[in-house]
């Protein structure tokens, strides 16, 4: 085992050609581990796996002399290069540092020639680690199987501190993207941790949350046009984050604190952290449930306030949290579940956790949801269904936050061009005209530069330029929500 590498000052974030040939090895891998956990060895889509993350790890080497791949912090460097968080690529970074951290590797250095037999040696430890080894053993684990497997192409080293890294100046743009992604990595972690039966903190996840108000409190749009990622496959924790997110969004303008923000932004990323406890063929299943498989995907409200039970808090328990992990699905009127058997009165947190739980959950693609609501009409839902029982006023203020076009929603003007909604107009008044960007002109033909629109702006004659006439369902246009966000 080698020890790690001091790190240059050099950070090639902006170099295009760098950037995406360190992507193509990260997202390789991500691809290369899932194919591995999927599916036995022999079977076709390993093979393309494996044989297309060895040719990126070796067109990284012969651009740069070498492939190494490092984790710093929360940051994910290929050789020189720290890797841009994108749309199309955080759920390859968010996962490929997961998987480090949990092995205790700090980065791993391509030395020689692979073959396909050393990727999948090296990608079996990483899948499943011995969590039960203390961090610091894990690698010598990692090396010692490594070593008698014959394979002589990997060198690994320990983690590095995130303070020896030299911080670059990052746009609000990139650091809300940091924040969402270390978000998502602190929440795969607990869930996952309760799911093997194992204890996790409360340290990180308290440390993502502070992460999320703050960048609530400095640019809330940057952060809340995240929330429009759609990954089927981490959906439990995308919608745990989304709803973080959300929430916060919302408690700020309903006028909490940062220290009730807080609070509110932990309760909400824990708020479905029962569903730990549900076996994941259940949580997993197509179609319909039987009122069997109901009931038991309803205890995850119980115990969610278990799991939390059994987590080292230190001095204090989150007692809200564990409050709106049991509440978050009982309507104002008490006929959700679980069922109240005393008189009981809601928590505010409870009832905005409910509003952006059910907005996040109806406006995303899941396995018994093919199609998705627009966010416009889960709005219009919300506000005008009262069988939700949601809170008519926290709906309200919900539609005061997002607008009446929620970003996300694919709108058509008045012209007939097609346009993203990108931003709430900070115009109170203009809730209507929201900012879009671009897709298509007058004429339907799709725009190259996706520039951003006031809605507001006036022509000439001062009458207003566009209105939107309706919404319409991204996927009838071939159009992924998330490459307008990037």
């Amino acid at each position: 085992m080698s020890t790690p590498l001091a790190l240059t000052a050099s950070d090639q974030s902006g170099d295009p050609q760098a950037q995406r040939a360190a992507r193509a090895f990260v997202v390789a891998l991500h691809g290369a581990v899932r194919a591995v956990r999927l599916y036995p060895i022999e079977n076709s889509a390993v093979q393309r796996g494996i044989a297309e993350l060895g040719n990126a790890a070796e067109r990284v080497a012969l651009a740069d002399g070498q492939c190494r791949l490092r984790r710093i912090g929360d940051y994910l460097f290929v050789n020189e290069t720290r890797l841009r968080l994108t749309l199309d690529n955080y759920a390859a970074v968010a996962h490929v540092l997961g998987l480090l951290r949990e092995a205790g590797l700090g980065g791993v250095d391509v030395v020689a020639p692979t073959i396909p037999r050393a990727w999948v040696v090296l990608i079996a430890f990483l899948q499943s680690p011995p969590l039960e080894s203390p961090e610091e053993e894990r690698l010598e684990q990692l090396s010692a199987r490594v070593a008698n497997a014959g394979i002589t192409c990997f060198e690994f080293y320990p983690p590095v501190d995130a303070s020896d890294l030299q911080e670059t100046e990052l746009d609000a743009k990139e650091r809300a993207r940091q924040t969402y992604v270390r978000s998502l990595d602190v929440t795969r972690e607990v869930m996952t941790s309760a799911r093997l039966g194992r204890s996790a903190g409360l340290k990180r996840v308290k440390r993502a949350v502070q992460g999320i108000v703050d960048a609530i409190l400095t640019d809330a749009a940057s952060l809340i046009g995240l929330t429009t990622l759609r990954e089927f496959d981490e959906y439990t924790f995308v919608h745990s984050v989304n709803v973080s997110i959300l929430s916060v969004a919302l408690g700020r303008r309903l006028g909490l604190t940062k220290p009730q923000m807080l609070d509110l932004g932990l309760a909400a990323l824990l708020h479905d952290i029962g569903k730990s406890r549900i076996p994941l063929d259940l949580l997993n299943k197509r179609g319909s449930l039987d009122d069997g498989e109901r009931a038991i995907l309803q205890t995850h409200t119980w115990q969610g306030v278990l799991t939390m039970f059994a987590m080292p808090t230190g001095s204090a328990r989150p007692w809200r949290a564990m409050t709106t992990a049991y509440e978050h699905h009982m309507r104002i009127d008490f006929t959700g579940y679980p069922k109240a058997y005393r008189s009981r009165r809601l928590s505010l947190y409870s009832k905005i956790i409910a509003v952006a739980d059910g907005f996040d959950a109806a406006t995303t693609t899941r396995v018994y949801q093919d199609v998705p609501w627009s966010p416009a009409d889960v709005l219009r839902g919300m506000r005008d269904n009262t069988r939700l029982g949601l809170d008519p006023v926290v709906v309200k203020a919900f539609i005061n936050l997002t607008g009446i076009y929620p970003v996300g929603t694919l709108v058509v003007l008045d012209s007939f061009a097609l346009a993203m909604v990108v931003a709430v107009n900070p115009d109170p008044t203009a809730m209507s005209r929201p900012l879009v960007r671009m897709i298509t002109d007058d004429q339907g033909n799709r725009l190259q530069d996706l520039h951003v629109y006031d809605l507001t702006a006036c022509d000439p004659s001062g009458q207003f330029e566009y209105t939107v006439i309706r919404t319409e369902d991204p996927q009838r246009y071939g159009i992924n929500i998330s490459d307008y966000f990037a």
